[in-house]
């Protein structure tokens, strides 16, 4: 069985005023102080109000949860010893000029980027699963292209931008999208044309590195796994889990149609940029575009698709009850936009909204 592995972006906030805090280096050290037997990693980002942790690589999905729930509390833990707390949050739904870390890479950035690297306080969630070859890779990166975005939909949890309603369920994909290497990608047949694509790309001097190659589903540079970059950081661990589970899925089914000599969907990136916007403008509560047809469905009907098509891979695995499960879970109640929209609606300004997000990050199931 594939494993997977899971690296989650959290907001650092402030307990009294829901603010975003510039403390990663104090959160960062206390982790240094851990055991040296941790098995989970926890490492800076580009500002110093979020910080990662990146889970082992797991077969089973309860085991995945157990590994989040933890490292979520470990991650809380460290946070309030330097005075905020962490909040699964996409966005900072609060008004915030982030500091940016030191580092040469990080001024490089901003040199180069100017205003996009200001505006990227935004926290996702890359589910990494294992793949036997780069061959294998990426002929997966190939046949799951126009199945990302209902992960999209899935995960959306960054409906607020600077104080305001952005109208969006994910907005941190939004603006992750400036980044010039980020979205959608042509289909690249063979592992040799992806390698020599991306040494184009960094040939023309206006990416760093091949950490910078920012593509919706790419291959790893440092573990032998495609890596999936659509999600925003869930509200929830369930969320992330079911996020992994179905990526499992499309990566095992992509896998065995490549393996069968089935080849992928020829869909063009400008739709492909489409369906992107859809799941990130409507979540699970408008139409989204059907992987199959490229036309507008029901967001139900279109998770029903997704559940069909990995479902054998979902069943091999045991994962096709909690899928189904957790699907219609997020349709009858919501995900972390509609939860976070329905606090402020409650009365709640976004202080509290932070405040109680801030909780449920950390709740233990």
């Amino acid at each position: 069985m594939r494993t997977v592995g899971v690296e989650e972006e959290l907001l650092l906030v402030s307990e009294r005023t829901g603010e975003p805090l510039a403390v990663s280096s104090a959160v960062l050290a206390s982790a240094a102080l851990g055991t040296e037997e941790q098995e989970e990693v926890f490492e800076k980002e580009l500002h110093q109000e979020q910080v990662e942790f990146a889970t082992r690589p797991v077969s089973a999905m309860d085991e995945l949860e157990e590994v989040i729930v933890r490292c979520r509390a470990e991650a809380g833990r460290h946070a309030e010893r330097a005075g905020a707390r962490v909040a699964a949050l996409a966005t900072s739904p609060l008004p915030v000029e982030p500091s940016r870390n030191l580092g040469s890479r990080y001024h490089w950035l901003a040199e180069q980027y100017g205003l996009t690297v200001q505006e990227q306080l935004t926290c996702g969630c890359h589910v990494h699963v294992s793949v036997e070859s780069d061959e294998e890779g990426v002929a997966v990166l190939d046949r799951i292209r126009p199945w990302l975005y209902p992960l999209n939909a899935i995960s959306g949890n960054s409906p607020f931008w600077q104080g305001r309603d952005s109208g969006y369920s994910s907005y941190r994909s939004r603006v992750w999208n400036r980044w010039p290497s980020a979205g959608p990608v042509e289909l690249f047949g063979g592992a040799d044309r992806y390698h020599e694509v991306v040494g184009e790309m960094l040939a023309t001097g206006v990416l760093r590195d091949q950490g910078m190659v920012y593509f919706d589903a790419r291959l790893s540079h440092n573990y032998p796994t495609v890596e999936i970059r659509v999600a925003d950081v869930c509200l929830e661990p369930r969320t992330t889990v079911l996020v992994a589970a179905l990526v499992r899925g499309l990566v095992e089914t992509a896998a065995r149609s490549w393996r069968a000599g089935e080849p992928p969907a020829r869909v063009p990136v400008g739709l492909l940029r489409l369906a992107s916007w859809r799941a990130a403008r409507s979540g699970l509560d408008g139409p989204l575009v059907d992987p199959v047809t490229m036309r507008e469905r029901p967001a139900e009907a279109v998770l029903e698709s997704l559940v069909a098509h990995t479902a054998d891979a979902l069943r091999d695995s045991g994962d096709l009850d909690l899928v189904r499960k957790g699907i219609a879970d997020l349709v009858a109640h919501g995900g972390g936009a509609r939860r976070q929209r329905r606090l402020y609606e409650d009365g709640l300004d976004l202080a509290e909204v932070v405040r109680a997000c801030a909780r449920i990050t950390t709740e233990v199931p």
